[in-house]
């Protein structure tokens, strides 16, 4: 039996909206973040040594990330269904997508997150004021303009066609939604500057999967 190892507010969301579309039965071990420091509990660790979410455990196996764990079952249990044929130039554009999403469009909004904090954080008062320089300068010159740079990039490669992989729903939407998701929360992705990934966002909101999948997992509410 597929278990999906569900941190609250967390990417494991898209492995329970994968398996929604997908029709499949799997149970749910829930974990809540620590109150005060918002960390995953120790509890994880005795699934996975990272102690991260999502994790599925499958019979004998254990498997970690996000777009590993999307592209086993889209294999093992999809039947390549949610993933263009092999060898078109849709399927390269998948597995980019697939990549892009954690190796490329979360780093910056993960850093966002890190500095805000540092901004926001009672300090002893003679540390304060240069740590939040420091955080202030290096968002600024740095953290905010990678993240303009990502989200005008996606703004425009969704001018190409509906879905990131082409014209097809594909799971690569379902791995994209998350960075994009942050986006609205920690970065300030609105309508008016990129049209686009708001549209994006609100198809994806309305499918019945992805409701499914908010019922099952209870309240998500993303950290910023």
């Amino acid at each position: 039996m597929l278990v999906v190892h569900h941190l609250n507010n967390s990417r494991s969301q898209r492995i329970l909206w994968l398996l929604e579309e997908l029709g499949l039965n799997y149970e749910i071990k829930c974990y809540e973040r620590d109150p005060k420091t918002m960390l995953a509990p120790e509890s994880l660790r005795q699934v996975h040594p990272l102690g991260k979410s999502p994790v599925i455990t499958d019979d004998a196996l254990t498997l970690a990330e996000s777009g590993a764990i999307i592209e086993y079952l889209i294999k093992q249990y999809g039947k390549e269904r949610f993933a263009p044929p092999p060898g078109t130039p849709e399927r390269l554009r998948y597995t980019y997508w697939l990549h892009y999403a954690e190796g490329s469009a979360m780093p910056p909004l993960l850093l966002k997150l890190v500095f805000d904090r540092i901004e926001k954080q009672p300090l002893p008062f003679f540390v304060r004021p240069i740590a939040r320089l420091i955080a202030s300068r290096t968002k600024s010159s740095f953290i905010e303009p990678q993240i303009t740079q990502h989200l005008n990039y996606l703004e425009a490669e969704l001018g190409n066609s509906l879905w990131f992989a082409g014209e097809e729903f594909t799971a690569a939407d379902i791995q994209m939604s998350f960075p994009i998701e942050v986006a609205v929360a920690r970065a300030g992705l609105e309508d008016t500057t990129h049209p686009k990934l708001i549209s994006f966002l609100d198809r994806i909101h309305a499918r019945p999967a992805y409701q499914h999948a908010l019922k099952r997992g209870g309240t998500y509410k993303l950290l910023s």
